[in-house]
């Protein structure tokens, strides 16, 4: 894993539409490079649409965001679509920006060891250094992580769906005696 200090890792991929990202595209901007390991799971989505709530408030600090899975760009285009995310996913189905960025990793669910992404984010800078590096990611809160050292408070929750509400029963009426 890189650390704080180092230069990011140029990389080309693409997007859910295809088209081909540079990191080097946005150098002159700072930029949220967020790892996560599936589309449409609920933490990833829960991730994603934290920072779908927060992306105003992330752009008016200077940020873009750019999340990273080895999902397809169709998996990506069916998320995006889903959730109505305003910023871009790229898709590294070989692998190649995850080994840059050693969020490639083996991982242990139930002692069966196998291989899939860190949900780590990397915070750029303008120069293409990288800034913070956020390992224990609060997928609920995510904007509030990477915005906490900019004085902004105006971070929203996870908007959770409407509950639906359960009819009241109905009280049956009391006889009156007489």
């Amino acid at each position: 894993m890189l650390t704080a200090g180092t230069q990011a890792p140029d990389f080309t991929t693409t997007d859910q539409d295809g088209k081909p990202v540079k990191l080097s595209d946005y150098k002159g901007k700072k930029v949220v490079l967020y790892f996560y390991p599936k589309d449409q799971t609920p933490g990833c989505t829960a991730e994603a649409c934290n920072l779908r709530d927060n992306y105003k408030l992330l752009q008016k600090q200077g940020y873009e965001v750019l999340g990273v899975s080895t999902d397809s760009e169709k998996s990506h285009q069916k998320f995006i679509a889903k959730e109505k995310l305003p910023f871009r996913l790229l898709a590294d189905v070989d692998k190649t920006v995850h080994n840059k960025y050693g969020t490639w990793v083996e991982k242990s669910m139930y002692g069966r060891k196998y291989m899939g992404t860190a949900r780590i984010t990397y915070i750029i800078n303008e120069q293409g250094l990288i800034d913070e590096v956020i390992e224990k990611v609060d997928t609920k809160n995510h904007a509030d992580q990477i915005l906490k050292g900019s004085g902004t408070s105006a971070v929203k929750p996870v908007k959770k769906s409407p509950a639906k509400k359960k009819a009241a029963p109905k009280k049956k009426a009391a006889k009156k005696q007489k």
